[in-house]
C-alpha cells in the first residue's frame, strides 16, 4: 500500500475546513451575543458598533438600490442618462416621496431621512437592525425612520443574523397603509408555513434571500419602481433548468416558454387571504369621516379618499421585455389616463414574454395650467392631513421639487402595473389550457396584438401559435 503523504492530508483537511466555513456563512448566522454589550441610547450607536467590524459592508450598502432608492443609470430619449426609482418616481398610492420623507422613509434602511438634506454618504445613517434583527422586537415608526421608543436595543443588536422573511416583510408586507398595498403578491400571509400561499416559502421553507441573493449588499430583484434600466431581474430559470424538456415533459407546454413567463401560468391569483389595493381615489379625500371595510382596512379614508380592496385578484397579462418607461416629475401629458409605467415589449419583440401584472387605478392631483402631475405634501405641517387643503399641499409639495405651480388643480386618472413574482401556486393549481383558450378566458388576445385566440383559425400571427 502506498504511504499516505502527510502534506496532502493537511491540504485536504484545510480544504474541508474552508468548505465548512463557506457553508456555515451561507446557512448560519454568527452569534453576536458575546460581541455586543451596550448600553445603547440611540440606534446610531449600534450602527457605529457594526461599522467597527463591517466597514466594507457599510460602504457597499451606500451604493445599493435599497439605500439609494434608485435603479441603474439608463438612457432616456430627450433626457440623456437618468436613474429612476422610489426616490423620484410617481405612483398612484402615496404619489411621491418628495416633501413626504418623514412618513415614506419609515420603509428606508436609515435613520433621520426627513427632508432633502439627508446625507446618503454617511454610513452612520444606516439602520443595520431593520434587515438583520432576529429578535423580532425591533420596529420603526413614521418619524423619519426612528425606532419606536422603549425598544430593547441591546437585545436586538445581540440577535443580528441572516435576514428573515419577517425582516423583509417589515417594509414589503405592511407599509403604505395596509397589507399588500404596494406589491402584488406580497403580504403577511407569506409568514405562514402554508404551501397554498407560496409553493416556495410555504412548501419548501424558502426565505426571501433564497431567491433574492445578495452580493456586496446588492440584492437581486427589480420591483415596479426600478425596472426602467431592465437590469437586476430574477428569473424562475435561475434555479429551474431552462431546458424545456426538464421543466415540462409535455412538449406543447415546453413550447410555451418561448413566449410565456412561468409566472403567467403558476400565479393564477394573488391576495389569497388578505385584501390587496386595486384602486385609490384621492379626489374624494377630506369630505367625510372614515368608513371601515374590516378591522384592518378602510373603504373610505378622510385622509386618503376612496380605496378599493379585493381578494383573489386575477392578474392582467402584458408583453414585457424587462424594461419600462416611467412618468417623471414635470412630464406633460396629452391623454388620459396617465400610465405611470409603460411596459416595453410587444408581440413582435423577440425578447418579450407574456407576464402577469397587478393593475392599480388611481385618481390624483395635477396642475391644469402646466398640464403635469403635482407632487403634493401629504404629511406633517403644511401637508394635506393638516386641514385637508389641496391648494396648500400642492404649493408646499411643488416647492420641494422646484417646479412651478399655477394655483389651479384638478384630478386625473392614472394607471400603474406591478409585476407579479410571488404567491406561486403548487403545480396542480397552475392555470389550465382552457383558462386562456376559451370564450371566457383570462387573456385579452386583442390587447396582446392577436386578432383572436391563436388556437382559433385566423387567430395566429404570421401563422405562428407561439412566437420564436
Amino acid at each position: 500500500m502506498t504511504k499516505f503523504n502527510s502534506s496532502v492530508f493537511a491540504i485536504i483537511i484545510i480544504m474541508i475546513f474552508i468548505s465548512y466555513l463557506g457553508l456555515r456563512t451561507e446557512t448560519e448566522s454568527v452569534d453576536h451575543s458575546a460581541m455586543i454589550s451596550g448600553p445603547f441610547t440611540t440606534p446610531q450607536e449600534i450602527t457605529k458598533a457594526c461599522i467597527g467590524c463591517h466597514a466594507d459592508e457599510a460602504d457597499d450598502v451606500l451604493q445599493s438600490r435599497h439605500w439609494l432608492w434608485l435603479g441603474e443609470e439608463h438612457q432616456v430619449e430627450g433626457k440623456g442618462m437618468v436613474r429612476t426609482g422610489k426616490r423620484n418616481g410617481f405612483n398612484n398610492t402615496f404619489i411621491n416621496i418628495n416633501s413626504n420623507e418623514e412618513a415614506c422613509t419609515s420603509c428606508h434602511p436609515s435613520f433621520g431621512w426627513k427632508d432633502s438634506t439627508f446625507d446618503f454618504t454617511n454610513p452612520e445613517n444606516i439602520d443595520c437592525l431593520v434587515c438583520h434583527d432576529n429578535s423580532g422586537i425591533y420596529s420603526k415608526n413614521r418619524n423619519a425612520s426612528a425606532p419606536f421608543s422603549g425598544e430593547d436595543l441591546v437585545k436586538a443588536a445581540q440577535s443580528v443574523g441572516k435576514s428573515k422573511i419577517s425582516n423583509c416583510g417589515t417594509c414589503h408586507f405592511e407599509r403604505g397603509g395596509g397589507k399588500d398595498l404596494n406589491h402584488g403578491g406580497l403580504d403577511i400571509a407569506l409568514l405562514d408555513d402554508k404551501k397554498k400561499q407560496d409553493v416556495h416559502m410555504g412548501g419548501q421553507g424558502f426565505d426571501c434571500v433564497s431567491c433574492h441573493k445578495s452580493e456586496n449588499h446588492k440584492i437581486k430583484g427589480a420591483g415596479h419602481s426600478s425596472i426602467a434600466s431592465g437590469t437586476n431581474h430574477i428569473s424562475c430559470t435561475d434555479c429551474h433548468d431552462n431546458n424545456k424538456k426538464e421543466i415540462h415533459k409535455n412538449k406543447l407546454l415546453g413550447r410555451h416558454l418561448d413566449a410565456i413567463a412561468c409566472e403567467s401560468c403558476h400565479i393564477p391569483s394573488i391576495a389569497k387571504e388578505n385584501f390587496t389595493l386595486t384602486g385609490w381615489n384621492w379626489q374624494t379625500a377630506g369630505l367625510k369621516e372614515d368608513t371601515n371595510l374590516d378591522d384592518t382596512h378602510l373603504s373610505y379614508s378622510k385622509m386618503r379618499g376612496d380605496l378599493n380592496w379585493e381578494k383573489n385578484v386575477k392578474p392582467v397579462y402584458r408583453w414585457f421585455n424587462g424594461k419600462a418607461d416611467y412618468y417623471e416629475i414635470g412630464d406633460k401629458f396629452e391623454s388620459q389616463p396617465i400610465h405611470l409605467n409603460v411596459l416595453n415589449g410587444s408581440i413582435s419583440d423577440s425578447k418579450a414574454k407574456i407576464y402577469p401584472f397587478k393593475i392599480i387605478r388611481g385618481k390624483q392631483i395635477y396642475d391644469v395650467v402646466n398640464n403635469y402631475l403635482i407632487v403634493p405634501k401629504l404629511f406633517g405641517e403644511g401637508g394635506f392631513e393638516k386641514g385637508y387643503d389641496w391648494n396648500k399641499a400642492a404649493e408646499n409639495g411643488m416647492k420641494s421639487v422646484n417646479l412651478a405651480y399655477s394655483g389651479k388643480f384638478d384630478f386625473v386618472e392614472t394607471v400603474m402595473l406591478q409585476p407579479l413574482h410571488h404567491m406561486v401556486a403548487p403545480k396542480d393549481q397552475a392555470i389550465k389550457c382552457t383558462s386562456c383558450h376559451s370564450k371566457s378566458g383570462l387573456i385579452d388576445w386583442n390587447e396582446l396584438g392577436y386578432s383572436d385566440d391563436p388556437m382559433k383559425k385566423g387567430g395566429r400571427v404570421k401563422n405562428k401559435l407561439i412566437k420564436d
